[in-house]
């Protein structure tokens, strides 16, 4: 498995950082438990969250390409935002927390 192309400078640039790098790529994107579809998925969500536009784009083509659909991309989508939307949620609730007594 490869960089992907966001990272390909480092080959070129820090060769022995770049092969580091490939190696967790490999470990972190080589089906095994989870097989590539669901490990796309995962990482679609995750740039989503980050707010990574262009892995959002790049790896929605990758799934596009493997034959997942768009109700599958936008189903994963709608669990980030699920996920990252409660959490803002949660945090804008203590503005209005009961305050402690001194």
């Amino acid at each position: 498995m490869s960089l992907p192309i966001f990272l390909k400078s480092l080959e070129n640039n820090d060769p022995d950082f770049a092969q580091a790098i490939e190696g967790v790529f490999s470990a972190a994107m080589t089906p095994g438990a989870l097989d590539r579809k669901t490990k796309l998925l995962i990482a679609l969500a995750l740039d989503a969250a980050q707010g990574a536009c262009q892995g959002v784009a790049s790896i929605a083509g990758q799934l596009r390409a493997q034959g997942t659909s768009d109700a599958e991309i936008a189903e994963a989508l709608r669990i980030a935002y699920f996920a990252f939307g409660n959490s803002i949620l949660a945090a804008s609730s203590s503005a209005f927390a009961p305050k402690e007594q001194p």
